[in-house]
């Protein structure tokens, strides 16, 4: 039986959560992880807009993570989540090895960098800042339900990556970067 797109449960302005809880559309839970999937999209215009495949071999594993991320989120009774859907310190440890991969091509930061350059930078900048607001979302949710910490620090570790990889973009591109000297 083939399962239709469209199944009518939301048209209250309501959701089912990962234990079938219903809530409003607007839940600071939904709104969560609503802004992960943004993020998650975002990667993926990142991934069509370049030829480089490095960076979507990594952005597809950071898509996969983000699905698992958002389960997570998603499930307010802890149920056992299908194992692809766990997320664990190994997937921080990616993050931070990607990060010091990008960060031996450059000296050290001397100044704050504009967003922009070349547009697959301008698009991981775009990425970052909306991972900032997701971030800043799951430490609200967390003040009145339970995160495992696991989620913020990825998340954190996840917009250091896409200020690198905006980097290590303009680079390979042959465009300087744009310092900030106001």
């Amino acid at each position: 039986m083939k399962m239709k797109i469209y199944t009518k449960t939301g048209d209250d302005g309501t959701t089912a959560l990962f234990d079938g809880t219903r809530v409003d559309k607007n839940n600071p839970r939904v709104d969560t992880y609503g802004d992960i999937d943004e993020l998650n999209a975002m990667l993926g215009i990142v991934v069509s807009g370049t030829a480089d495949p490095e960076f979507t071999q990594l952005i597809r594993q950071i898509q996969r993570d983000l699905f698992a991320l958002g389960a997570q989120l998603a499930n307010p009774s802890h149920k056992k989540l299908k194992a692809k859907a766990d997320f664990s310190e190994d997937k921080i440890t990616s993050l931070e090895k990607a990060i010091d991969k990008c960060d031996a091509e450059f000296g050290p930061i001397k100044t704050f960098m504009l967003p922009g350059g070349s547009p697959t930078a301008a698009r991981f900048e775009f990425a970052r800042t909306l991972c900032r607001r997701a971030e800043r979302r799951v430490v609200s949710l967390s003040k009145n339900v339970e995160i495992k910490p696991d989620i913020l620090i990825y998340l954190n570790r996840l917009s250091d990556l896409l200020f690198m990889l905006a980097r290590v973009a303009n680079k390979r591109e042959g465009i300087q970067d744009i310092p900030w000297d106001g």
